[in-house]
């Protein structure tokens, strides 16, 4: 199977700016595709001109044969957020890429989860996705890179790592911290 070149993940690339969202009779939606459909509905959604984000992110391994490869992945497997009315939400519906569709009970919660993940992403750190959460103390980076992410810090195996998490799923990434200084969220 051949690997693809990064394809669009977030369209207008706007759609997380403040003054995007501000105003109308617009609401977020989760759309749950089918197994392996997330991009394919992406494609599908870009052409309806539906706003949809789909975060992915670049994971590199090696092939049985010695070669480094790079793939870009769902950061949510089957998961596609859409931002739209009710026509909109039916539109992405019938494309015969979406298995059911879920609706999204806090609002800005969800936006400014998607808004911090892209915000992530951007970093080009390595992140590795997290499908459940743990319990932890948030935080707020202080300085380094990641100055302004809050999240749960995790520890795993001696390496600290920042969670940035959707809550509204269960689900996140985590990026691994150098020398970053945290200050508590009280």
């Amino acid at each position: 199977m051949p690997i693809l070149k990064q394809e669009q993940d977030l369209w207008p690339h706007d759609l997380l700016s403040p003054d995007f969202i501000a105003g109308g009779n617009q609401l977020w939606w989760t759309m749950y595709t089918m197994p392996r459909f997330e991009k394919k509905l992406m494609r599908q959604l870009t052409d309806l001109h539906i706003p949809y984000y789909g975060p992915t992110i670049r994971r590199r391994f090696r092939s049985p044969a010695g070669r480094i490869r790079t793939s870009y992945e769902p950061l949510f497997p089957n998961y596609v957020f859409i931002y739209g009315d009710e026509m909109a939400r039916y539109r992405a519906v019938t494309t015969g890429s979406v298995c059911r569709w879920l609706p999204v009970a806090r609002q800005d919660e969800l936006f400014v989860d998607l808004r911090q993940i892209h915000d992530l992403i951007q970093t080009e750190a390595p992140l590795a996705p997290e499908a459940k959460l743990e319990p932890g103390q948030r935080v707020r980076v202080r300085s380094g890179v990641f100055k302004g992410f809050e999240g749960t810090v995790l520890r795993r195996e001696n390496e600290i790592r920042l969670l940035i998490a959707v809550r509204y799923m269960g689900r996140g990434a985590s990026v691994a911290l150098d020398d970053c200084q945290l200050d508590p969220i009280l």
